[in-house]
């Protein structure tokens, strides 16, 4: 794989990637572990367990296939733990429901709930052991408005992460912020996961492709921030539509918000709405398949289906409508890459420098 180009850190002479960063399978590859294996990814919710019970699953299932278990102990303490045996590599834990021990099917070892080794049969004569490697790795957690989040190896802090967002949740009553099952979806789109972050992280699509999202939005007022971890989009409220009251507005923010969209890297969108948050959770694929989780946590529901977060499934099927025909165009031998909008694609240029970074 040869090095990509950099992104020229001045938008207005900066060029997009090229085509061969959504085609070239070592570019996937790698970015899948220098990017995906160190960041915060959602793995949950905060209030999803009963005390003595767990929860078995795959952290990025189709990239990082990695088993994790989630669990809450007698005291209620959750945690994070692995799924993977320190004996053999076994999965300790098959199904989901009550568990007041952890014992590997395998062989017996046996785990306290907080992952510390407790017993192994046989194991009379083994020198130096147990060690602290016998224990099942413990993974740290942190949560936003009870969505749940890990990493596998972090490269920074949750709360370096999350920072972006803390003016906004200081406003919020985030013990409030309810999941709401019924509202959860699930989609697939034809496309690399990266042509799908580009998408959300400008909104100068959004009168060509959402006309209904259009009318609760003005298109001259949609303002950009830029952060460490990510990036913000403020949507500004038509007069008289859906929007944030003054007191949960970010401080200084005048005008009426219909929606907060932030985008923390690399692939969680977090979209705040008067009735609640929508987490969008990218999973990639392929280089062509990415899977797409809205996890509705729903705080006002008086206030569902109203403004630019009332038809959620309508944009998400013209955002994937877009994206794939993005995904087709980038076949072509004679697509070079392009250029950045200075006023309207800042995000989308944060990005990319971040991907190249990367990849040198």
């Amino acid at each position: 794989m040869s090095a990509l180009p950099p992104i020229d850190p001045d938008i207005r002479h900066a060029t997009t990637l090229p085509g061969r960063f959504y085609r070239d399978p070592a570019i996937y590859d790698l970015l899948r572990e220098r990017l995906l294996v160190p960041s915060w990814h959602w793995i949950g919710h905060a209030t999803e367990l009963a005390a003595e019970h767990v929860r078995p699953f795959e952290l990025l299932p189709g990239s990082l296939d990695e088993p994790l278990m989630l669990l809450r102990d007698a005291a209620g303490d959750l945690s994070c733990l692995s799924n993977v045996c320190t004996h053999r590599a076994s999965i300790v834990v098959n199904e989901a429901g009550p568990c007041r021990a952890l014992r590997c099917g395998y062989h017996g070892r046996r785990f306290e709930l907080d992952g510390r080794f407790k017993h192994m049969p046989a194991f009379e004569g083994a020198v130096d052991f147990p060690r602290p490697e016998d224990d099942l790795k413990r993974l740290e957690t942190g949560s936003v408005c009870n969505a749940l989040f890990s990493s596998l190896a972090p490269g920074s802090s949750f709360d370096e992460w999350s920072a972006p967002l803390q003016p906004l949740l200081e406003r919020l009553p985030q013990a409030d912020f309810q999941f709401d099952k019924s509202r959860a979806a699930t989609y697939e789109v034809d496309a690399h996961w990266a042509l799908y972050v580009d998408n959300f992280l400008e909104g100068f699509h959004i009168p060509y492709v959402h006309p209904q999202l259009a009318q609760a939005l003005v298109d001259d007022d949609y303002e950009n921030q830029l952060f460490p971890s990510g990036s913000l989009q403020v949507g500004v409220a038509r007069p008289g539509d859906t929007a944030f009251e003054p007191q949960h507005r970010i401080a200084g923010e005048e005008r009426p918000v219909a929606a907060y969209y932030y985008w923390l890297t690399p692939t969680t969108m977090f979209n705040f709405y008067p009735w609640g948050l929508s987490v969008n959770v990218v999973e990639p694929l392929g280089m062509q398949k990415t899977r797409v989780h809205f996890k509705p946590y729903v705080w006002r529901p008086e206030l569902l289906d109203t403004g630019a977060g009332g038809n959620l499934d309508l944009v998400q099927t013209e955002d994937e409508d877009v994206v794939e025909k993005v995904q087709r165009g980038l076949k072509s031998r004679l697509y070079p890459g392009g250029r950045f909008s200075p006023s309207k694609e800042p995000g989308v240029h944060h990005f990319h420098r971040m991907l190249a970074d990367l990849l040198h």
